[in-house]
């Protein structure tokens, strides 16, 4: 199966949620505001978000009183490229410039951040760089061997400490030994508790500090790993994130098991945040690039 195939598939609940209850809502009806308004509850309802909705909703109604929308297939071509518009086109996360390239992903408990990481390093190694993973959440008890089972699918090195050890120090001596060895990629795996969310963003903010002292220009990629099924509360997690560490990328994982993609439109219009990765699936490769025309076109066809 193809990437798009792959796509669309992970898509399905999304589609049938949000494409598929628009083209019921628009059988047989006439182009009116009362159309559009139900509209705009579709989009609330499939998690594009009250700021995304009215704003789409309001561009269709603006193309309606120019003439430019007459009937419903007009209404859906519209509604398309007004969501493309939305969509940001971020750059892929990928190994460039100087050794090595320092990824920090951060992100709650649960998102599946880990296994992100996992994949991302397998990504790189089959490309044939060379990757070390930093254990740097040494407070959650089976963190450090999942990531060993993740470094050792990947073919990636590992560098760890005992469990409770400082997240920093961890980081340091990735960053260290990377460098050393001429490795080309360093990926780092932070803590995500919640209960204790100020420690939490001063911890992931020393990581930073102490990560920049060793190289200036790292973390090239702050990687923040949001749970699709999470809807609106994902871009909570994002403004407190950002806030703190400053994300420049947002993997959205757990595509295929929510009908709540929209928060992809949602993410885009509301934090000037690209999306840069999404997982529609278990399988390695079913993590990919977000490219917004790709995801629109999976939405609508």
């Amino acid at each position: 199966m193809g990437l798009f195939e792959k796509l669309k598939q992970g898509l399905s609940k999304t589609k049938k949620a949000l494409i598929g209850n628009v083209k019921t809502l628009f059988k047989g009806r006439k182009v009116d505001d009362a159309l559009l308004d139900e509209l705009e509850e579709i989009l609330i309802m499939a998690d594009v978000g009250p700021g995304a909705s009215a704003s789409i909703t309001e561009a269709l109604r603006e193309r309606v009183r120019q003439g430019k929308i007459s009937d419903t297939d007009e209404l859906e071509s519209a509604l398309r490229e007004e969501i493309r518009g939305i969509l940001k086109q971020g750059h892929r996360v990928m190994c460039s410039g100087e050794k090595p390239y320092v990824i920090l992903a951060v992100g709650v408990n649960g998102v599946g951040k880990t296994t992100t990481i996992g994949k991302l390093a397998r990504r790189f190694t089959d490309h044939g760089f060379t990757v070390a993973l930093a254990a740097s959440d040494t407070f959650r008890a089976a963190a450090i061997e999942q990531l060993e089972i993740w470094a050792e699918r990947a073919g990636a090195q590992i560098i760890k400490h005992r469990s409770g050890a400082d997240p920093a120090a961890v980081a340091y001596d990735a960053v260290v030994s990377a460098r050393s060895k001429g490795l080309d990629v360093v990926i780092i795996d932070t803590a995500g508790r919640l209960h204790t969310k100020s420690n939490l963003m001063e911890e992931l903010k020393k990581i930073k500090r102490v990560v920049s002292r060793e190289i200036p220009s790292a973390p090239h990629e702050v990687l923040l790993v949001l749970d699709a099924t999470s809807g609106q509360n994902a871009i909570n997690q994002a403004r407190m994130f950002d806030e703190a560490v400053g994300v420049t990328g947002i993997a959205l994982t757990k595509l295929d098991g929510t009908a709540k993609g929209g928060i992809v439109i949602a993410i885009n219009k509301e934090l000037d945040i690209p999306v840069k990765l999404i997982g529609v699936g278990e399988g390695v490769d079913d993590l990919q690039d977000f490219d917004a025309k790709s995801f629109v076109d999976a939405l609508f066809e």
